[in-house]
């Protein structure tokens, strides 16, 4: 894959985290992680429940700090990052759009434009480009309320706004799965739509294997703070790496050896 930009990597190198239990203990959440996201690839992260999909997102853009091991984006340790300067170089979507209710959506999409300063002029043109880009019309949802929108248009949305300042890359945390069927499936055709015109690094966790092998370059499959298994769907299905893999496939998805 050709590279864009040597800030659109992500690497994780031997990461361990561990949290205070209630109990007054520790709780492993990742058991050394490590893989690497090339430039402009859509690496998606799946498991089981407490796995550490989000545990493992979250350290990119230093929502949380390894308690042992290396992530790297850009080549910097995240470590050495201005934490505000590296959050401003990654777009975020949350699941259910998490849109600022008191703010139009024009104005939820520009937010970070009018803290730099950007001018008006600026602000309208690039949310006009970005509601375009999702597939909305800047004069008919524009000055909406994020109340007046339907949940597929609150996402479309909050991708829009996550894009704004042109990141290089994007971490998505189970951007579709409050949707319904249908527009979860719609939404997924437009991702990668959006995907392959902007190329960006990204990162999503979910926990719908058909989603990940669909949006996904390439799936880590992840099991007790573990990557048990990455690559692409027919490294997953045709050559899965243990037991645990099959039985995944055959649980989530119906595929997988017999």
């Amino acid at each position: 894959m050709t590279e864009k930009a040597p800030a659109s990597r992500i690497t994780f190198k031997d990461v361990h985290k561990t949290f205070a239990g209630a109990a007054g203990g520790r709780v492993q959440a990742l058991d050394g992680v490590g893989f690497e996201v090339a430039p402009g690839e859509t690496l998606c992260l799946i498991g089981t429940s407490g796995c550490g999909k989000t545990t493992t997102l979250r350290l990119v853009n230093r929502l949380e700090v390894a308690t042992s091991g290396w992530v790297w984006v850009g080549g910097r340790l995240v470590l050495d990052w201005d934490p505000i300067e590296l959050r401003r170089s990654i777009g975020y979507v949350a699941q259910g759009g998490c849109l600022f209710p008191h703010l139009t959506v024009f104005e939820n999409i520009t937010l970070l434009q009018d803290v730099m300063g950007e001018s008006q002029a600026a602000q309208r043109h690039r949310a006009h480009e970005l509601l375009e880009l999702v597939g909305l019309d800047p004069v008919e949802v524009g000055a909406r309320w994020p109340r007046q929108l339907s949940g597929g248009q609150q996402q479309r949305v909050s991708i829009a706004r996550a894009l704004v300042l042109d990141p290089p890359l994007m971490l998505m945390d189970e951007p579709f799965g409050a949707l319904d069927p249908v527009t979860r499936t719609a939404l997924n055709q437009e991702f990668l739509r959006v995907r392959d015109h902007v190329r960006k690094t990204t990162v999503i966790v979910t926990h719908d294997l058909r989603e990940a092998f669909l949006l996904g370059h390439r799936v880590a499959l992840m099991a007790e703070g573990k990557v048990v298994q990455i690559g692409t769907e027919d490294d997953l299905v045709n050559r899965p790496a243990s037991e645990f893999v099959r039985e995944f496939l055959r649980g989530h998805s119906g595929v997988g050896h017999a």
